[in-house]
Order: structure tokens, then C-alpha cells, then sequence
């Protein structure tokens, strides 16, 4: 069988207009509103995790200015110049990969490109993916073209690791920071691509593919692809527990509360069970961290106290440092030597350093003690001075 015409789901849904973009939409009116209002900066930085949409963002501001009718940010997806910018053949839209082309000599044939006037359309857009990459000795290349650059080009750069990127660099660009994809929103793109694609899973099984993807929906296109190879048409939540090795819900939250009733036993037996079935206890010790936040903040918001994690209600000191105990060990946990042991005992120590007790909180109970205790053993005395009477 032929897979020549085959396009893997993330590439086949990337985003081609901005309405396309998931989660960002205080980057998206920005730009439309700069395109509209003829304000187009000459450089721009893109910020954030990966799968966030930097680069498909970048593209498809290329796109709004290099249109036929542009600069236009309601372009028409069908237009010539917006298919040949999608394929990646239109002359004035360059994307650079920051990693392969870090040196001044690559900066240097770039600034000398820069100098033409473009070819096809109004603008020479130059996409530099990964621009953390760059050589100190290629940024500052590059320095005098972002300070003075011609009329005609426009710098786009994304990065995932924004500390590395110099400040003479960040000081010339508009800066934009894309935030992780919120679960829900995942779900929802997730549940359009099942309804094309012919592919029926349950809700619970996109849960699980969201939360492997921590806000990338990149991430998440590409697990969904993998499970379509997987199960076929039909995908179930265990289905992806198996192949990723996940914890269900509800076993999370009968190990927090477990957690929270301080019960030694069964949690040992809960960690066997998941060890024994292969699942990653990793991802186990930041699901449950997730799910001891979530307990934090309904503490907080109810006056400092939840139920959340079954059993007798904590305080929101007791959970804090639950949380602290969990977060403490993640790194021996993520060493990869003895990861069970290390996850019982991270488990173990944040059992007692929930039920350990503030100095503070000590200091105020023993004063109040103490302030009883003069009264309580007045009233002997008073009692035996009236039978003298």
C-alpha cells in the first residue's frame, strides 16, 4: 500500500489562519490589530513552550502580509501567495532554522539577502526558529540590521528558551509570550479532528491525551495520531494507559486519598499495583502533584480548609506541605535509580510532613496552654480558702 499522500495529524491540522490559532488569543489580537491599524513592527519575538503554535503563528503572519490584498489579517486561505507561503515556496518568506545556521557567516549572507527588495510579494519575512541557538558573535551580527533594518523586512523569531536570547536582541522586538494550551481547549480541538478524521474515542481518553501533552497541542496531535495507529477507529482510556503507561483518575485520587488518611499499607500496595502493570511513576508523582495543587487552591478559596482529597478535611497548611513533601523528592524520583523506592519513600515523607506542625502554630497553642493554666489552678485554691470560712 502507497503512504506517499499521507500527512501525519499534526501537520495536516496545523493552523493556517489565525482564527485556526488554539489558546492564544491575546497574541492573535495583537497582531490582527497592528495589521489593521498599519502598525507592523519591524521585529517580533515569539516565546514559549513547545507545540505552543510559535512558529505556525509566525507563518501565518507572513501570510496576512504577503498576501495578494494585504497586509491583511482576514486573508483568504485559497489565495496563490497564501498556498505558496503554506508549502513553503514563496520567495520572500525565509525560514531559518536558528540551530543549523548559528553562525556569523549564515548572519552575514542574511543581511546581505536583506538588502533586496523582495520578489513576490510586499515583504521579506524572515523566520527564525530556535533563535537561542544563535552564536553571541551571530546575534551581534545581526545587531545593526534589527536596529536599522530596510523598510521591507520583517524579523519573526520564536524560542522556547527565552534567558538565552541576548537583551540587545529582546530590546529590538516586540515580545509575545504563548502559554500552554489549557486541557480543555486540547480536548475540544482533539474532539474536531475525530468528527473529520472518522475516529471515535471517549471522553475520558482525550482527558488522558491532554494531560500528557502539558498545554502543547502539538504534543497532543501527535499522541492522538499514535493511538489512531494503535487502536484503529475506536479509542478508550485504557487503551492510552497502556501504551503510555498512565495512572487512571480514579486510581490518582484513591492514592491521594490515600495520602491524606496517612495510611502506610495501602499505599504501598497501591505503588506495587502500578509498578507491577508498567506505569511510568514519574508521570504518577506529577499527576498526583497536579491533583494536591488543586486541593491547595480549594482550601485558599474556601477559608482554609478541603475535602478534595477524600477523608477528613485538611488544612491549608497540612497540604502545602503535603505538596512540599511530593515536590521535595521529584528529583530522586526522576533520576531513573530505584525510581520505586524513591517514589514510596517521597510518598512516605510527605504522609508525615503533612502531619508535622508549624513552629508557629506550636508556639500560639503552647501560649494559650500556658494562659489557661493560672486559671486552672486558681480555683483549687479559692475552694479551700471558703471551707477555712
Amino acid at each position: 500500500m502507497s503512504t506517499t499522500g499521507y500527512q501525519v495529524i499534526a501537520r495536516k491540522w496545523r493552523p493556517q489562519i489565525f482564527a485556526d490559532v488554539v489558546g492564544q488569543d491575546h497574541v492573535v489580537r495583537t497582531l490582527k490589530n497592528a495589521i489593521a491599524r498599519n502598525r507592523i513592527a519591524h521585529a517580533y519575538l515569539f516565546v514559549g513552550p513547545r507545540g505552543t503554535g510559535k512558529t505556525s503563528t509566525a507563518r501565518i503572519f507572513a501570510k496576512a502580509l504577503n498576501c495578494t490584498d494585504g497586509p491583511n489579517a482576514d486573508f483568504d486561505p485559497n489565495d496563490p501567495a497564501v498556498l505558496s507561503i503554506a508549502d513553503g515556496t514563496h520567495l520572500d518568506v525565509i525560514e531559518i532554522d536558528g540551530a543549523s545556521n548559528n553562525g556569523v557567516e549564515q548572519v552575514r549572507d542574511l543581511r546581505e539577502t536583506a538588502r533586496y527588495s523582495p520578489a513576490q510579494g510586499k515583504f521579506k519575512v524572515y523566520i527564525i526558529d530556535e533563535v537561542h541557538m544563535l552564536s553571541t558573535a551571530a546575534f551581534n551580527a545581526l545587531l545593526k540590521t534589527l536596529e536599522e533594518p530596510p523598510p521591507h523586512v520583517k524579523f519573526v523569531f520564536a524560542t522556547t528558551e527565552v534567558q538565552k536570547v541576548l537583551p540587545t536582541i529582546l530590546s529590538r522586538c516586540q515580545r509575545f509570550d504563548l502559554k500552554p494550551i489549557p486541557a480543555p481547549l486540547i480536548i475540544e480541538r482533539l474532539k474536531k479532528i475525530a468528527v473529520e478524521e472518522k475516529i471515535t474515542v471517549t471522553e475520558a481518553a482525550l482527558a488522558c491525551i491532554a494531560r500528557m501533552a502539558d498545554g502543547g497541542m502539538r504534543d497532543a496531535q501527535s499522541i492522538f495520531d499514535q493511538m489512531i495507529s494503535f487502536c484503529g477507529a475506536e479509542i478508550a482510556e485504557p487503551d492510552v494507559l497502556d501504551v503510555y503507561g498512565l495512572v487512571g483518575a480514579e486510581k490518582i485520587a484513591e492514592l491521594a486519598s490515600t495520602l491524606a488518611a496517612g495510611d502506610h499499607a495501602k499505599l504501598v500496595a497501591i505503588v506495587d499495583e502500578c509498578d507491577a502493570a508498567g506505569r511510568d511513576l514519574v508521570r504518577l508523582l506529577t499527576d498526583l502533584q497536579e491533583l494536591v495543587r488543586g486541593a491547595l487552591l480549594d482550601a485558599i478559596a474556601k477559608g482554609g480548609r478541603s475535602d478534595r482529597l477524600g477523608g477528613l478535611p485538611m488544612t491549608t497548611e497540612q497540604i502545602t506541605r503535603l505538596l512540599d513533601g511530593l515536590r521535595e523528592g521529584e528529583g530522586s524520583v526522576k533520576l531513573g535509580l530505584a525510581e520505586k523506592i524513591n517514589f514510596e519513600v517521597t510518598l512516605l515523607k510527605a504522609i508525615e510532613a503533612s502531619r508535622a506542625r508549624a513552629i508557629d502554630t506550636l508556639i500560639k497553642e503552647l501560649a494559650s496552654l500556658a494562659e489557661e493554666v493560672p486559671a486552672a489552678a486558681s480555683s483549687p485554691s479559692d475552694d479551700s480558702e471558703k471551707k477555712k470560712d
